[in-house]
């Protein structure tokens, strides 16, 4: 078993970046509704409150998820849940399987 840090509720792998294991949480409330499609997902300082990371690195996060296509940002109203992000996840999850 890997050597883990422990910080707030969240023990980070040090092998992996950090933004990455946030990302996989906020990915996995994704998938599993609690930030369903069009909701509003926690902004940077909400996750720098929540994960104990710094401000840049839970920035890190939010352009991680854009990139995957499922969050986007709307100018002065926030980053929301894509209408395609559980499909995305469920292709994403289909294809690590095929892969594996």
């Amino acid at each position: 078993m890997a050597y883990l840090e422990h910080y707030g509720w969240m023990e980070f792998e040090p092998d992996v970046p950090r933004w990455r294991q946030v990302a996989a949480v906020i990915r996995s409330r994704i998938e599993d509704g609690t930030y369903p499609p069009r909701s509003r997902v926690p902004a940077v300082q909400a996750i720098v409150a929540e994960f104990g990371i710094a401000t840049a690195t839970a920035a890190k996060v939010n352009v991680g998820l854009k990139k995957e296509g499922l969050v986007y940002t709307e100018i002065g109203m926030g980053s929301f849940v894509s209408p395609d992000a559980p499909a995305l996840i469920k292709k994403a999850r289909a294809d690590q399987a095929d892969a594996g």
